[in-house]
């Protein structure tokens, strides 16, 4: 019965409808549950700009930043640093000589050289480890560190101007290494986006002098601006300590200041080189050390192409006062060689003392100019003695000069001295013809008197 009854209960049990579920005990989420996952109401965010490519501010990237950045982060995303770094990728811009002389070290430093120029440098580059581009799109696009700049003074402001520097990080390190220092400095706060750095420097030597190492030879540099952050001034210094770790003598000093040392001693340098150049010195077998550093003077400024010295000149404005300074002192050594010559040769020529050769003085009659040419032939010293003017006082102008130069140059003091006496006779003269006339003057004014009958 009872299995019966279990089996009854069975069998209704798996017959019978299934009970609906009491609301209460529905299997769906809890309250918290619900209240978690209804709609939120949509809330709108400031655009958020995570990167941006090397625009410059005048691009639609860099206008929409700066209307959909906060001021802050605007400023701290201009501040971001580039990464720190030992080893920098450096970007020379004129690959000529002085730019392969600088890679080189670069290079065996263990930094990474990019390399642009107008001509096709490209096996050269090859050689020494770097690596060119033709095009300076593709090397800025490369994204170095530092731009360095190693054109020629008087295409620096073309080359620059012709830069893509929309493609160049905003942070990139711009250095040159021009002779002259106020020039590139000013055209870098001209054509370069405040966000650059700017580092003028002057390695002051060479590819000649300085081809057995860099040991003690000066290198200038003046950080003229340098953006905020470790970052930055620590990629100043890895420039920097290029030089240093060659054993440069390292001097930190104002464009300004450099240019006024240099118009005074590189400037100098190659003026006088390129003078004596003109006058074709030759070697001889009795050279002094004086002579033979005047030798090696000419050798290494002739090296150097007309348009750097040309640079030197035009580029630094106070070339023009050693220009000028240098006319005059060699005017001034001039001179005194001739003042004491005209000094001897008066003595000679009015005395009939001591030798004659080259000679201009007065002499008194013709008588005088006879004796000089009796001396002066005894002398054995062929001369052209020429009469100028004959003075109030018979005086003679005489002019003797060497016929073996072929020079016949009238001195400028002596002539000035010759005027002068000459002049003062003129006066003394006029004064006394003067006094004559007041006398006959006065004598006529008595006669006239003498002779009227009203008085």
């Amino acid at each position: 019965m009872a299995t019966l009854c279990s089996s009854s209960s069975t069998t209704t049990s798996l017959h019978s409808p299934t009970p609906k579920p009491s609301p209460l005990h529905l299997s769906s989420p809890s309250l918290p549950s619900l209240l978690r996952n209804r709609p939120r109401p949509l809330r709108l965010r400031r655009l958020t700009v995570r990167n941006i490519d090397a625009a410059q501010p005048f691009d639609l990237e860099s206008k929409l930043s700066q209307q959909h950045i906060p001021r802050r982060q605007h400023q701290h995303q201009q501040q971001q640093q580039p990464p720190m770094i030992n080893k920098l990728k450096i970007g020379i811009i004129g690959f000529g000589n002085f730019g392969q002389f600088l890679a080189k070290t670069l290079v065996l430093q263990g930094h990474v050289v990019l390399a642009h120029s107008r001509s096709d440098h490209s096996d050269i580059a090859r050689s020494l480890g770097v690596r060119f581009f033709p095009d300076p799109n593709d090397l800025c696009e490369d994204h170095p560190d530092v731009i360095l700049l190693c054109t020629s003074i008087i295409s620096t402001e073309s080359v620059l101007k012709s830069l893509p520097l929309g493609r160049l990080r905003r942070s990139t390190l711009f250095v040159d290494v021009l002779s002259v220092k106020e020039f590139p400095r000013n055209l870098f706060l001209k054509y370069l986006e405040p966000d650059f750095d700017i580092l003028c420097t002057h390695p002051m030597f060479g590819p000649e002098s300085g081809k057995d190492g860099w040991s003690g030879l000066p290198f200038v540099y003046d950080k003229v601006r340098v953006g905020k952050g470790e970052g930055r001034e620590k990629r100043v210094e890895a420039f920097i300590d290029v030089f240093r770790r060659e054993g440069c003598e390292m001097v930190e000093m104002s464009c300004a200041e450099h240019d006024d040392h240099a118009a005074g001693s590189q400037f100098i340098t190659h003026l006088v080189g390129r003078v004596l150049q003109g006058m074709e010195l030759r070697d001889t077998p009795i050279n002094t050390k004086g002579y033979k550093s005047m030798l090696d003077l000419v050798e290494n400024t002739s090296k150097d192409s007309f348009e750097l010295f040309y640079g030197l000149f035009l580029y630094n404005k106070n070339a023009m006062e050693q220009l000028e300074r240098m006319d005059l002192a060699f005017e001034m050594v001039k001179r005194q060689l001739i003042e004491r010559m005209h000094a001897l040769v008066r003595k000679q020529l009015v005395g009939l003392e001591g030798e004659g050769s080259e000679a201009v003085g007065l002499v008194k009659g013709k008588e005088k100019v006879e004796k000089v040419k009796k001396l002066l032939s005894s002398r054995k010293n062929e001369v052209v003695v020429e009469k100028i003017e004959e003075s109030f006082f018979s005086r003679e102008e005489v002019v003797v000069e060497n016929d073996i130069e072929g020079v016949n140059k009238l001195s400028s003091n002596a002539n000035g001295i010759a005027k002068a006496e000459n002049g003062a006779a003129r006066a003394e003269n006029g004064a006394a013809e003067a006094e004559n006339g007041v006398t006959k003057a006065d004598s006529i004014r008595s006669s006239s008197d003498m002779s009227d009958p009203n008085r």
